[in-house]
């Protein structure tokens, strides 16, 4: 081949793969785009609705109501969490090192819980003091159910003796040993508790004035006072639910609604078994929690109205496997659940397989059905669990480790 020959495939050469070099810098940069139908990444991280390290769990919902005749029915639309895919968690902070049994927040902030360890009992104050609520000494206290707007608490001992006693007044009144299941009114003026005599037709639900008088016999139980929840609804029109109603056929149920004065509210159904209540702050609302076979007898959160004519409307599922006394409500419409990871199937009838789980903590929309994941610092298995409105926080117990917890939200 003679020089110029060479010379002019040399320059062709040349020129081919500079046209290259562009198309390629062209289709890769000049067009946006990684490649046919590869989009670049956002500026922003989306997420996927999964926390970091929780599992497989989704943070969306469809959320069902149910029709007239109980059928369950889907809510229109998907709504899904838009929390990044990475984000910092919200720091958990350690307020009390040692043991808090039976722990309660009081409407006026204050956590206040009892110590096996000196049979005292105590209170965190809002700004993080920890104070006594009595010099006296309560030695093994066996269970304590609280008032939310007084200092004053129902104390049961091993041999059955109980006792009310008012921390502001230093007061106290011994109660009967067959009275069993306490539950304050909202004002913190009355008991209702079960009456439970030898004889099944002398055995009631009851009420009584905080100071031991005043005795009122409401309803009778019979031989159902297993089937009888004592739960004193906020608005202080409901004093127990009871699962006495008719037969609806299945692993479906229904639930009473035990007024005060005889009064013939509507009941609500309820798809399953292992009903766990717990009321929403104004009583409007009621959450609660039922496992059946169609959740793989896993618990499942349900909400449903539970105010007068209102009572059964609106039943939704919120597709999430927990239980209600995990949850606190900040307001009617607002609730934290404490969600465990992995929950294994039969979890509802036997709790606890779940005692080594973590749990992942969500904040729900109760209007929307929106859930939004909140990372916590750690691993925790929540066992009580409060929402404190004055500091905006979360306040919880771990079942696995001693102490008391806060995380600011």
């Amino acid at each position: 081949m003679s020089l110029l020959k060479r010379i002019a495939l040399i320059v062709g050469l040349l020129a081919i793969a500079g046209l290259m070099a562009y198309g390629l810098y062209y289709f890769f940069v000049g067009t946006g785009q990684l490649g046919p139908g590869i989009t670049p990444p956002p500026t922003t991280e989306t997420s996927t609705g999964q926390l970091p390290g929780s599992g497989t769990r989704p943070a969306t919902t469809t959320g069902v109501i149910t029709g007239p005749g109980g059928e369950i029915l889907p809510i229109s639309g998907i709504i899904q969490s838009t929390t990044p895919a990475y984000y910092k968690p919200i720091t958990t902070n350690q307020v009390l090192s040692e043991t808090a049994t039976y722990p309660s927040l009081s409407n006026g902030g204050d956590f206040r819980y009892y110590n096996n360890n000196d049979g005292k009992f105590y209170r965190i104050t809002p700004t993080g003091e920890i104070k006594t609520l009595s010099n006296q000494v309560f030695y093994s206290a066996q269970k304590i159910t609280w008032a939310k707007n007084k200092n004053q608490a129902v104390i049961e001992y091993p041999d059955k003796s109980k006792i009310v006693y008012n921390f502001d007044t230093s007061k106290q009144v011994t109660l009967p040993k067959h009275w069993e299941e306490f539950s304050f009114s909202g004002d913190g003026n009355q008991i209702a508790a079960k009456s439970l005599g030898l004889d099944p037709t002398n055995r009631w639900l009851i009420t009584v004035n905080s100071d031991g008088t005043g005795a009122k016999l409401i309803e009778p139980m019979g031989e159902n006072s297993d089937k009888v929840i004592v739960d004193w609804s906020p608005n202080q029109q409901v004093a127990a639910f009871s699962q006495t109603g008719a037969p609806q056929g299945g692993e479906r149920r229904e639930v009473l609604f035990v007024g005060l004065n005889g009064e013939n509210f509507k009941s609500t159904v309820v798809d399953g078994a292992g009903f766990l209540p717990k009321w929403s702050t104004t009583g409007n609302k009621l959450l609660y929690s039922v496992y059946s076979s169609r959740s793989d007898f896993k618990p499942e959160l349900w909400l449903v109205d539970s105010q007068g004519d209102g009572i059964g409307n609106n039943r939704r599922l919120l597709q999430l496997n927990t239980w209600a006394d995990k949850c606190s409500f900040s307001n009617d419409d607002t609730i934290f659940c404490a969600v465990p990871r992995d929950l294994p199937t039969g979890a509802g009838l036997s709790r606890s397989v779940a005692s080594f789980n973590s749990d992942d903590l969500f904040k729900i929309d109760l209007k929307t059905g929106l859930k939004t994941p909140i990372a916590l610092d750690g691993n925790y298995n929540i066992s009580n669990i409060f929402y404190d409105a004055g500091d905006n926080k979360v306040v919880f117990t771990d079942l696995n480790k001693t102490g008391v917890f806060e995380s600011q939200l």
